[in-house]
């Protein structure tokens, strides 16, 4: 099996926090993710994640006006410059600060930060593609990043930056209750201005479209309009050009109570303006009018951001606090993206059968259904009224058990999206572990407060039974696939194998040296691992009970130090055991994780570690570093343990508003980070890829993680002459793809025909993924005009059969073209049906001619030398023809013969 295994995508988190940026033809959105930035495909609703990562948290993305290089800087000041379209890294660099705002200069050759009170203006690196209308394209440089011009003056932080339209000047608004406009170079004339007449800080100034007036908006919600005019009180004829300067010429107020404006957004093409607030309301006005278009509430919680596409038609939002996205075209008043992430730790995951769907269950009570193949939500049941703790499928059928803390277990029917059964126990318990007999019929599940197995019948919903042996807290449950043997683990360092369907409850123990935290049975029946306490990872035949091998887990397992630990990372206790293992499909590799940063991939037969994935490197996390920094122990401990929400210099910032108990743990414990830890892992029904229930979301690990860009957008020359020159090479896939490039269909059915038959299997097996969907339907065209019957479907086969995998878990993709495929096929099928009918029917005359054309045959010849050879072959083919002669007259036989 291959174990080669690389990062593919990130589910169950649609925003942290930052900015969100659009592409620039608007139908893409990108969103920061933690330390990740997540792309949303916003027409063929599909996402992927990046596969680069920062250190700590996203703080601001900018991507270049070209579409090309994207800009991503975390809260520590880290910067990483990535080719977006290609998903490679380019470069790093540090800008020594935290950064609160981030954007591209119109043509690209600039981009300024802001950096506290200043701002910076640094030259954007000179890469292939990356300035607008140099056609050669510059190169990669040694020192890409070059600082331009730094600008001072403002007193406190820096909030937003605004370019105008042709890249000579910027705005920028601050929290010291202005807003100034700077000039990219030296103008004759010009000096930087103040505008001055806020209350509450600056949130965002923008320039017109004509850039004839600025606004500028406070959080408070006011709105000022400023245009260039002179003093309102002077007499126009004594006028001179230094009595005008920018002034307030409107003002205008939102009037919300007791809600503060948290994000702002201006479109100047069609005067739209976006305004977001602190209780989840967001607002639409036209400007200059400020007459107003729309006014919802979206949330109950802060929205974080906002954001317009270029053509002004669909808004983004963003709330960190629900870890919301949502995409809104405020024309039809309809939702184009609405999707949000667990807001609590996740627990526990499962594969649909098929493979398509991810389950995931938290402790926020919510259980969501993903998409693999898209990565968006699709489903979110809410039934449940506590955290969810365990998720399992019925192996046949659509049914979806879940295990609660509230003391119930519920069954999900996804097809119609209903819960329809309920199992409770006689007593009150919080479930922690569920199992599903593969037949569906029976389903069980066990709790940390009671020591005994409850089993349920799904038809009836009634209990069943309720299995006692076990001394100790129930961990874990699983069914064998074969069915009809339960295997249940306890704290009570025993594995238990139940016969559920004799009539006898007669249970098997197992005997461990430590607390059991997880079994899982093999595929194919025959094996169970079971993982304990101690680290160790036991593998038991399920037949004859006995054990098979085993491996020490507890190096592989332990890893990250965390803030309160007193010991190093290899030497915590805490992380040196596997809470929860996986058998892949073929039953030869085992995945297991717990609550250290590692995911470790071992090989059954001969218990060798293959991989060890790390799932994160974000320092916002606690436990992802092996040693902690020295410089941040302080006199009053940790700098990472410090309530430091106090020091902040907004009041809504300092204040706490929570309700005394209203959240978990104990009252009087610092705020830390969130752990790093993977409750939850499983592989899919294929075996090419697996999840991972992770702290930062639902990590998805592939084999078909490979970028599928085109070769061909390297720098070639491609023309027909060229194509055809290719074309007499001999380099058919080459030709071939020059001529998709070109799109001529002269020329691409003429290297179509050209490529030999022989060699259309190695041509089809090595089309990039990128060609794949036009390559079927333009063989799908062919096969309906062209008469090449054979070489059409020689074509079709060889692509069916070589990329079917590739057609199958994209199939929402390339329906439409194996739609046509499918019935260019069935077209065939029914011409050479009809074909075949018509050539029966001709072969059956034909068949039926051969006495009437002897006859004739023979009668022509007469009586002379071959009539005697007939008599002399066949003697009774003789006497027919003499027969027949004999029935007639002779003259009318030989008329016209003579």
């Amino acid at each position: 099996m291959k174990t080669d295994f690389n990062f593919s995508n990130l589910l169950g988190t649609v925003y942290r926090k930052g900015n969100l940026v659009y592409t620039e033809d608007g139908n893409t959105l990108l969103s920061p993710v933690g330390n990740r930035v997540t792309v949303f495909d916003l027409v063929n609703n599909k996402s992927h994640t990046l596969p680069f990562a920062h250190r700590t948290n996203i703080a601001r993305i900018a991507l270049h006006p070209q579409g090309q290089l994207l800009l991503t800087v975390d809260e520590q000041g880290h910067a990483i410059l990535s080719h977006f379209t290609r998903r490679v890294v380019l470069y790093h660099f540090s800008l020594k600060g935290a950064v609160s705002a981030l954007v591209f200069s119109p043509n690209g050759r600039f981009f300024a930060v802001a950096l506290g009170r200043k701002i910076e203006v640094w030259k954007t690196p000179s890469t292939p593609g990356s300035i607008k209308g140099d056609e050669e394209g510059g190169g990669l440089e040694f020192a890409p990043f070059v600082r331009y011009r730094t600008y001072v003056g403002h007193h406190d932080t820096v909030q937003n930056i605004e370019w105008s339209s042709d890249g000579r000047f910027f705005l920028s608004a601050s929290k010291d209750l202005t807003a100034r406009i700077w000039s990219l170079d030296p103008e004759e004339g010009f000096t930087p201005t103040v505008l001055a007449g806020h209350r509450t800080a600056v949130h965002a100034a923008w320039f017109s479209y004509d850039q004839e007036t600025i606004y500028t908006i406070s959080k408070d919600g006011a709105l000022f309009q400023w245009r260039y005019l002179p003093p309102p009180d002077v007499d126009p004829d004594a006028l001179t050009a230094d009595d005008e300067r920018w002034r307030i010429d409107e003002r205008h107020y939102f009037f919300q109570d007791h809600a503060h404006l948290t994000s702002a957004a201006f479109h100047a093409s069609s005067k739209l303006l976006v305004t977001g607030f602190s209780n989840g309301i967001f607002m639409l006005h036209e400007l200059p009018s400020f007459s107003d278009i729309h006014k919802l509430s979206i949330s109950s919680s802060t929205i974080d951001t906002v954001s317009v596409n270029k053509s002004g038609e669909w808004l983004a939002f963003g709330s960190s606090a629900q870890g919301q996205l949502l995409v809104w075209e405020w024309q039809s008043e309809s939702y184009i993206l609405k999707q949000q992430g667990h807001f609590d730790n996740l627990n526990s995951l499962t594969y649909s059968p098929s493979g398509d769907r991810i389950i995931t269950c938290a402790d926020d009570g919510k259980i969501k259904v993903w998409d693999a193949a898209s990565g968006f939500c699709v489903v979110t049941f809410t039934e449940h009224t506590s955290g969810v703790t365990a998720c399992e499928f019925a192996r046949r059928g659509n049914v979806l058990f879940t295990a609660s803390l509230d003391g119930s277990v519920r069954a999900f029917d996804l097809i119609r999206y209903r819960c329809f059964r309920t199992f409770t126990a006689p007593k009150r318990l919080s479930f922690s572990s569920i199992a599903a007999d593969p037949s569906g019929e029976v389903v069980a599940a066990g709790s940390l407060d009671d020591f005994d197995v409850h089993i349920w019948s799904v038809q009836t919903g009634q209990l069943l039974d309720a299995l006692s042996g076990h001394e100790g807290p129930i961990s874990s449950l699983s069914f064998a696939p074969n069915g009809g043997t339960l295997i249940s683990g306890s704290w009570d360092r025993t594995v238990r194998l139940w016969s559920v369907f004799q009539r006898t409850q007669t249970s098997e123990p197992l005997q461990l040296q430590a607390d059991v935290l997880a079994v899982v049975v093999r595929p194919d029946s025959k094996q169970i691992a079971v993982s304990t306490l101690d680290g160790q990872l036991t593998f038991w035949s399920l037949t004859s009970g006995s054990q098979e091998s085993g491996l020490d887990g507890r190096r592989d397992a332990s890893g990250g130090r965390k803030a309160t630990d007193r010991r190093l990372a290899a030497n915590v206790a805490g992380t040196k055991s596997f809470n929860t293992i996986a058998y892949s499909a073929d039953g030869t590799v085992l995945l297991a994780s717990g609550n250290s940063k590692y995911i470790c991939l071992y090989a059954v037969e001969t218990g060798v570690l293959l991989r060890k994935f790390t799932v994160s490197v974000n320092l916002s996390l606690d436990g992802t570093q092996e040693f902690l920094n020295s410089k941040l122990l302080t006199e009053a401990g940790p700098q990472a343990l410090l309530d430091q929400s106090g020091e902040a210099s907004d009041l809504e910032d300092r204040m706490d508003t929570t309700l005394p108990g209203s959240k978990r743990g104990d009252a009087g414990t610092r705020k830390a980070a969130p752990e790093v830890r993977v409750p939850s892992v499983a592989f899919s029904s294929t075996g090419r890829a697996f999840c991972a229930a992770s702290t930062e979301g639902l990590l998805i690990y592939s084999l078909d993680s490979a970028v599928t860009f085109d070769p061909f957008d390297l720098d070639i020359d491609v023309t027909p002459a060229s194509t055809l020159k290719t074309l007499q090479q001999g380099k058919w896939l080459q030709a071939l793809i020059m001529a998709f490039r070109l799109s001529a269909p002269k020329l691409l059915r003429q290297v179509f025909i050209s490529i030999p038959v022989t060699d259309i299997d190695l041509v089809v097996r090595d089309v990039p993924d990128v060609y794949l969907e036009r390559l079927l339907r333009f063989v799908a065209v062919e096969a309906d005009a062209s008469p090449h019957f054979q070489l059409n479907l020689i074509w079709i086969e060889a692509l069916l059969r070589l990329h079917g995998r590739v057609l199958k878990e994209r199939q929402g993709e390339f329906a439409e073209v194996v739609r046509l495929v499918q019935r260019a096929v069935g077209r065939l099928q029914g011409e050479i049906m009809r074909m075949t009918e018509r050539n029966e029917r001709a072969v059956e005359f034909l068949l039926a001619q051969p006495k009437a054309g002897a006859e004739v045959q023979v009668k022509a010849i007469g009586n002379g030398h071959a009539a005697t050879n007939g008599h002399a072959n066949g003697g009774a083919y003789g006497h027919d023809v003499d027969d027949e002669m004999s029935d007639g007259s002779g003259e009318a036989e030989w008329i016209g013969l003579d």
